[in-house]
């Protein structure tokens, strides 16, 4: 099941890893996407817990292909028997390609920063569940409200996960943010954080619909979508100099 998605993201996970400047910071940052503890990955791998944590603190040397190649497949095999949920997240982000109209802008975070550092970034206001700050983002899109609606699909809005939904997703041109929230409602993924940029006059069932769904919501008071854009790449820069 889900064989050639399965083997896509092996390589995708192994090779981030090995290209990394602090393999052990990636390694922990793929292990909590998967949301594995250390000791649950250590007794699969069959090692202590202070081996996982000596290489993520970075005590150990960079990890040779094997232990990568195990490590890999570790989550891969731990994920499949809690039933496949980051694999099937991933499998839905490849295939058709996005509408480019669309997505103004989509980037994945070398490490996690917070909701908190995607609230300072956009110059946010949080409107719901401001508890969730600490929760940890791995990538955003920025997405073009108005194109998105006339232009895409139930299953390529689905695309704007990239390849996880622990992300910010980001929209522009938006009035009173109910749109995109009941779009997030229906579609049944949900994302981190929801920023919503433009806003008039926040509708109040956006609010109730991100508490319901424990998602932060955040109106960003950034001036317009290239200020907000050139903020949420600095974070980028930011997160690859951990």
């Amino acid at each position: 099941m889900l064989e050639k998605e399965k083997e896509a993201l092996a390589k995708r996970i192994a090779g981030e890893i090995t290209l990394s400047s602090d393999p052990g910071k990636t390694m922990r940052k793929w292990r909590e996407i998967f949301g594995v503890s250390q000791t649950e990955l250590a007794e699969f791998l069959g090692v202590s817990s202070s081996v996982i944590s000596d290489y993520e603190g970075g005590r150990r040397k960079s990890p040779g292909a094997s232990t990568i190649r195990k490590f890999v497949e570790a989550l891969l095999e731990i994920d499949e028997k809690r039933g496949g949920n980051v694999i099937r997240a991933f499998s839905r982000t490849i295939g058709s390609d996005l509408p480019t109209n669309a997505i103004l802008d989509i980037r994945e975070f070398a490490f996690p920063v917070t909701v908190a550092e995607i609230v300072a970034a956009v110059k946010g206001e949080i409107a719901a569940n401001e508890d969730l700050l600490g929760r940890k983002i791995y990538g955003y899109t920025v997405i073009d409200s108005i194109q998105a609606i006339l232009e895409m699909s139930s299953d390529e809005f689905l695309k704007l996960y990239g390849w996880t939904t622990e992300r910010a997703l980001v929209f522009t041109k938006v009035t009173t943010g109910r749109s995109p929230m009941i779009a997030i409602r229906v579609q049944g993924l949900k994302p981190a954080v929801v920023v919503l940029h433009g806003v008039k006059r926040l509708d109040e069932l956006a609010v109730k619909i991100a508490e319901r769904e424990r998602v932060p919501l955040v109106i960003s008071k950034a001036k317009d979508e290239n200020e907000l854009i050139v903020s949420l790449r600095a974070l980028v820069e930011k997160a690859e100099k951990i």
